[in-house]
């Protein structure tokens, strides 16, 4: 819906630009060029942005769910971590050879 929203807004815009204004067709290309730019590194940056968040919630789920999963080559469990969810990092449990160690459920696979 966003989407159609944003086309809809361009659209008028672009209609303002060619009835509206005493720019020449060269000036009109070049604001064309820029808005569209944009426009298409919001969409890119979104989609990343997305894309980077559903990778670190599949890692909690899959922690979530007792499977070991690996983080910079150490492997991570639920018997030797806990998940602190604010910041989503595993924090090394107490009485285990990996007390105090954090770290970030980004870098997991």
């Amino acid at each position: 819906m966003a989407y159609i929203a944003g086309i809809v807004i361009a659209g008028l815009f672009f209609l303002a630009l060619h009835y509206f204004t005493e720019l020449t067709n060269k000036q009109k290309a070049l604001i064309t060029v820029v808005v569209l730019s944009i426009v298409l590194s919001a969409i890119a940056f979104n989609s990343y942005s997305n894309a980077k968040s559903q990778k670190m919630l599949d890692v909690v789920m899959k922690f979530n769910q007792h499977n070991t999963i690996t983080c910079n080559g150490v492997s991570v469990n639920d018997e030797n971590y806990t998940l602190s969810i604010g910041t989503y990092t595993f924090i090394g449990k107490k009485e285990t050879p990996f007390y105090g160690q954090m770290i970030s459920a980004s870098t997991c696979k």
